[in-house]
């Protein structure tokens, strides 16, 4: 599983131009699946997002995590994640988990998140989807669950 969070202070998912999902201030993820992935590694990454301390508290440090901060989760599943570059120019996507999978996952993902008292809106899997962040730093964090757990 691997994710791009991007620290905001606003993003929005728009498919044929009407917003299906929009938050004014916390984190836009950007979320991938890949083969291997399973439940054990989608609850390590919701609490490692949950964990994530890139806010700025009273004294501008980096000290507070998504739920001190009090911010929502745009999270948009974004199957290019897995994209592989080694040969020519087109990118092969066969790293990426089948869509039935990776849309359980996203699924498990974003109820998890939700379940922790987190506002989550979505894009819609599997749809074209033009998505607007205004990053805050900017602050852009990798999260992998391949190299986070060691597998």
């Amino acid at each position: 599983m691997r994710v791009v969070a991007q620290r905001c202070y606003e993003a929005s998912v728009t498919i044929d131009n009407e917003i299906v999902g929009e938050i004014a201030g916390g984190l836009c993820l950007l979320v991938g699946f890949t083969h291997d992935d399973t439940e054990e590694d989608v609850k390590y990454i919701v609490k490692k997002i949950l964990g994530l301390r890139i806010f700025e508290d009273d004294t501008d440090k980096m000290n507070l995590s998504i739920q001190d901060f009090g911010g929502a989760i745009l999270s948009v599943s974004q199957f290019t994640l897995y994209a592989d570059v080694k040969k020519g120019r087109r990118p092969s996507f066969t790293n990426s988990a089948s869509p039935d999978v990776a849309s359980d996952l996203y699924d498990l993902f974003n109820k998890l998140l939700g379940a922790e008292g987190i506002v989550v809106e979505t894009g819609v899997f599997g749809a074209m989807m033009d998505v607007s962040i205004v990053n805050h730093g900017p602050v852009t964090i990798i999260l992998d669950s391949l190299e986070l757990l060691g597998k």
